[in-house]
C-alpha cells in the first residue's frame, strides 16, 4: 500500500528515516531546495535524548525534551511526516517499507537518508531488558521514573528490614555519562528532593550504587576528569563498583563477577541499563543488499561521504554510521546530517557526486552533568570541572532544545529543582512502572492461545 503523500512527483524524492538528531536536521536543512521530502519514523516526537535521566529522576516533563515532529516541520511545506516502524529497504528497487497498526506502506525515494538512531544493548542478554530498562526513550524514562520512585513508597509500607534494605537500594549498569548523571541524581533525589517526606523510613539512606567493567568512570572523557566525577559522586554517597561485569540480573538484584572470578549478589529492586549501545537493524538490512560491512555494534561502515559502497544515493548518519573520529553523539549525527544535506543540494544544481569533499567532523568537545553546580567538560584539550563546568553544559543543553517555549519551561524547572528541593515531574503511576512486564506477560499469553490453537 502507498501512503496519500507517495503520488507521482516531478521533484526529486528524499526519504529520512528518523525524527532524532539526525533525521531532522537533514529535513530542516533542505527547507528551500526543491525537492519532495518524506520523513518516517516511529514515533510522534524528536526526542532530545540527552536529558532523559531528567525526566527519570522527575525535573523535567517528557513534553520539555519531546517536542511534536510535525509541528517543528509544520511551516516546511516540501516535507511531509510519516508515523511508521521501518521494517525494510529496498535498495534495489528504491523503495522503504513502514508498518503502521499492521498497515505496511511503501515509498520510493530517489536519495535516502537512514537515520534511525540507536537502542539499548545488553550484550547478548535481552533478557536483562525487564528487569533493568535502559534510557534511549520516553517510554524507558517513564518507567523508571515509576520504578524509583515506586520503590520509596513500597519500603514506606514494609516492616521487613531486608525487604526495605533492597528497595532502597539502586543500581546504575554503566559509568559513561548516562550512568554519572542518573546516578548522581539518584542520589540528589534521596538525600535533598525525598528527605523528610516520609515517616517510616529515611530516605537519605537510600543506597545507590554505580558499577561498570571498565577500570574507570568516563573513561572517554580521560583519567583526570573521570576521577572528578568519580569524587564528586563519592561525595554524594554513590558507591563506585569498577572491573564488576554483571553476568545476571532478575527480579530481586544483580549478580556480579569481580576481577579475581568472585561472584558477588547485590539484592536491589530497581535496576536502570547505561552500558551499551545497538545500532538499528536496518543497519543489517541495508549491509545483506550492498557491500557495506557492518560492526560489532550493528553501525554500518560507510564511505568518507557518508554514503554505502555501490549506492551513492543511499547515506547513513548518527549513531547508525561508523566514522572514524566521530563520537557516537548528537554533534556527530547534527554535522553528518547538514553535510548530507548540502551535498544533495549541490547535486541538484549539477555538481558531480564524484568529486564530493569527505565529510570533516568539527570536535565541539563532551560534557556530564554529575550533580547540581557539578559537572566536567572537556572542549579540544581544554578540560574543567565543577561550577562554571555545570553552567556551560545548562547553556549548551538549551541551546540544542528545540523550540522557545520548550527552552523556557525546561529552564523554569531546573531554577525550581537546583536552586530549592522540589522537583515537578514526581507523579507516577504503576502502568508506567510496570508496563513493561505487562505487556511481555500479554504476548505471552497471546502466543500461548496461538500455540493451543
Amino acid at each position: 500500500m502507498t501512503h496519500p503523500g507517495a503520488t507521482p512527483s516531478d521533484k526529486h524524492k528524499v526519504v529520512v528515516i528518523g525524527s532524532g538528531f539526525g533525521g531532522l536536521n537533514a529535513a530542516q536543512k533542505l527547507k528551500r531546495a526543491d525537492v519532495d521530502i518524506k520523513l518516517i519514523a516511529k514515533t510522534t516526537h524528536h526526542l532530545f535524548q540527552p536529558l532523559l535521566y531528567q525526566v527519570a529522576t522527575g525535573i523535567i516533563s517528557e513534553g520539555e525534551i519531546a517536542p511534536p515532529t510535525r509541528v517543528i516541520l509544520r511551516k516546511q511545506d516540501n516535507c511531509q511526516v510519516l508515523l511508521g516502524e521501518v521494517t525494510n529497504i529496498d535498495l534495489a528497487s528504491k523503495t522503504v517499507d513502514s508498518i503502521l497498526l499492521g498497515h505496511t506502506y511503501r515509498t520510493p525515494y530517489d536519495t535516502l537518508i537512514v537515520a534511525a538512531g540507536a537502542g539499548q544493548s545488553y550484550f547478548g542478554n535481552d533478557q536483562f531488558a525487564e528487569w533493568a530498562p535502559g534510557m534511549k526513550t520516553i517510554d524507558d524514562a517513564l518507567e523508571l521514573r515509576g520504578r524509583i520512585l515506586g520503590a520509596f513508597e513500597q519500603a514506606e509500607r514494609s516492616s521487613d528490614p531486608v525487604r526495605r534494605e533492597k528497595l532502597l537500594t539502586f543500581v546504575v549498569v554503566g559509568a559513561g555519562p548516562t550512568g554519572v548523571e542518573m546516578a548522581g541524581q539518584i542520589a540528589e533525589l534521596a538525600d535533598h528532593t525525598l528527605r523528610g517526606a516520609f515517616r517510616h523510613i529515611d530516605s537519605t539512606r537510600a543506597r545507590v550504587i554505580l558499577l561498570d567493567a571498565a577500570p574507570a568512570v568516563l573513561p572517554p572523557m580521560g583519567e583526570k576528569l573521570g576521577k572528578k566525577a568519580q569524587d564528586r559522586l563519592e561525595k554524594l554517597g554513590v558507591e563506585i563498583q569498577l572491573n564488576a561485569m554483571v553476568t545476571d540480573v532478575d527480579r530481586n538484584g544483580i549478580t556480579v563477577k569481580r576481577p579475581d572470578g568472585t561472584i558477588d549478589r547485590i539484592e536491589c529492586a530497581t535496576k536502570v541499563w547505561s552500558a551499551g549501545v545497538s545500532a538499528s537493524p536496518l543497519g543489517k538490512i541495508i549491509a545483506d543488499q550492498s557491500d557495506a560491512e557492518i560492526d560489532r555494534a550493528g553501525r554500518v561502515k560507510v564511505l568518507p561521504d557518508l554514503s554505502i559502497p555501490g549506492h551513492p544515493d543511499v547515506f547513513v548518519v548518527g549513531d547508525m554510521a561508523f566514522v572514524d573520529g566521530v563520537p557516537g553523539m548528537a554533534q556527530g549525527a547534527i554535522q553528518g546530517a547538514k553535510y548530507v544535506a548540502n551535498v544533495i543540494k549541490s547535486e541538484l544544481k549539477g555538481a558531480d557526486p564524484a568529486a564530493r569533499e569527505p565529510f570533516s567532523y568539527f570536535d565541539k568537545g563532551s560534557m556530564a552533568t554529575v550533580s547540581r553546580f557539578s559537572a566536567v567538560a572537556k572542549i579540544g584539550k581544554i578540560e574543567f570541572a565543577g561550577f562554571f563546568a555545570w553552567l556551560a553544559w545548562l547553556f549548551l543543553h538549551l541551546v540544542y532544545l528545540v523550540g522557545f517555549r520548550t527552552k523556557i519551561a525546561t529552564m523554569l524547572s531546573w531554577i525550581t529543582t537546583f536552586l530549592g528541593r522540589g522537583r515537578g515531574q514526581l507523579t507516577i503511576t504503576e502502568q508506567q512502572a510496570y508496563a513493561r512486564t505487562t505487556i511481555e506477560q500479554l504476548q505471552a499469553t497471546v502466543e500461548d492461545e496461538k500455540a493451543a490453537s
